[in-house]
C-alpha cells in the first residue's frame, strides 16, 4: 500500500467525509483534508469540519490547522498534503485525501504553475485596492495589465482576478504564461501508474440541495453565529478566504443589522445551494474516469474500493515475484 491513496470528491453535504472513515476503517487509513475552509481553525460548524465523533477513531489531518489570518494557495496546501501522505505511506498507512476543493485536487494530479513568491507588498495592494473598488474594477485593471488572463476571468471573481493581478505586478508576466509550464504534482507520477483510486460522490440534484438547507439549520443551532461573531471580532481583511466562507457574509450582515436573522439563513442556504451545483459541474467536466457514486449505496462504495485494493495488493505481491 506503500504508493497507494484515494481520493474522494464530491459537493458540500454529499457524505465525502463519512464514506473516507468508513473507507478507513476498513484499510488503516488516514483521512487527509482537501478543502479549503476547513483547514482554518476559526470555521468549524460553518465548514462542516468532522467533530471527534464523527472522526470515528481514525487519524485525521490538515483539518483546523490555519489561522484564519493566514492563506493557504493550492501550492500551500499541496505540500503540507504531500507530506501526510509520504508519513502515511512510512507509517504502512493508506491516505485518503477527501474534500471538494477542485483546485487542490488538480494540484495533486496535475501539477502546479511554477510562480514566483509574490512579496507581501504587493499583495496587501492588491487586498486593498480589492476592498476599497471592487472585483469589477481590478477587472478593468487586469484587462490593461494581461488582457489574455483577465478574458479567462468573470468581473465579479475576486479571488482570481486579485491572483492574476498581483502576478502580473509582480513579475510583469501573465499567470497564463506561467500556467503553461507545470511542475508535476505529488500524486501525478502514482496516478499515471493506476495507483489511486479516485471516488466522485454524485449525489441526486434535489437530494443535495434538501441536505444543504437542512444542514444549515442544523450548523445554526449548533453554535454559527456565535462562531461567525467571534471570527467578525478579530477584524479580517474581507478578502482573506475565510471570509468569504459560504454563510459567514450573511450572518456578518445579520449581526450588523442590516439584515433579519430569516434573510441571512435563506440567503446562506442559496449561496450553499449555487457553490453545491458549481462543484457539481467541476466534478463532471473535470473529474472523467473517475468511479462516480450517488453517495446512497455505501456498501456498494466499500465494496469496489475493497476490490481496488485488493487488486494492489496482488499486483503488488506479483510485482515482487519478478524481481
Amino acid at each position: 500500500m506503500s504508493t497507494s491513496a484515494v481520493l474522494i470528491a464530491g459537493p458540500t453535504a454529499s457524505g465525502k467525509s463519512s464514506l473516507a472513515v468508513a473507507i478507513a476503517q476498513r484499510h488503516k487509513g488516514v483521512v487527509i483534508n482537501a478543502d479549503s475552509m476547513q483547514v482554518y481553525k476559526d470555521l468549524h460548524l460553518l465548514s462542516a469540519r468532522p467533530s471527534e465523533s464523527d472522526q470515528g477513531g481514525v487519524p485525521h489531518k490538515l483539518f483546523g490547522v490555519l489561522d484564519g489570518a493566514e492563506l493557504c494557495s493550492a501550492a500551500r496546501w499541496h505540500d503540507l498534503a504531500m507530506a501526510e501522505v509520504s508519513r502515511a505511506w512510512e507509517q504502512g498507512c493508506l491516505p485518503i485525501l477527501v474534500g471538494g476543493t477542485g483546485l487542490y485536487i488538480r494540484t495533486l494530479l496535475e501539477g502546479l504553475a511554477p510562480v514566483p513568491d509574490i512579496p507581501d507588498a504587493v499583495r496587501d495592494a492588491v487586498r486593498a485596492d480589492m476592498a476599497a473598488r471592487g472585483p469589477q474594477s481590478l477587472h478593468e485593471d487586469l484587462a490593461a495589465l494581461d488582457p489574455a488572463m483577465a478574458q479567462k476571468l468573470e468581473p465579479g471573481d475576486s479571488q482570481r482576478i486579485a491572483r492574476a493581478l498581483e502576478v502580473v505586478r509582480a513579475t510583469g508576466q501573465s499567470l497564463s504564461d506561467f500556467q503553461k509550464t507545470r511542475i508535476p504534482g505529488g500524486l501525478s507520477d502514482a496516478d499515471k501508474a493506476g495507483h489511486v483510486l479516485k471516488l466522485a460522490l454524485m449525489p441526486e440534484r434535489a437530494t443535495l440541495y434538501a441536505r444543504t438547507d437542512q444542514r444549515f439549520i442544523e450548523m445554526m443551532a449548533q453554535g454559527a453565529l456565535d462562531e461567525v461573531r467571534k471570527l467578525a471580532q478579530r477584524g479580517l481583511d474581507p478578502a482573506l478566504p475565510v471570509m468569504k466562507a459560504l454563510g459567514v457574509s450573511a450572518l456578518v450582515d445579520y449581526l450588523a443589522g442590516s439584515i433579519d436573522k430569516a434573510t441571512a439563513i435563506d440567503l446562506a442556504q442559496r449561496q450553499t445551494r449555487n457553490y453545491a451545483k458549481r462543484q457539481m459541474t467541476w466534478l463532471r467536466t473535470q473529474c472523467v474516469g473517475w468511479q462516480r457514486f450517488d453517495g446512497q449505496d455505501r456498501a456498494h462504495s466499500l465494496a469496489d474500493v475493497d476490490h481496488w485494493i485488493e487488486q494492489r495488493e496482488k499486483a503488488r505481491g506479483s510485482d515482487s515475484l519478478h524481481r
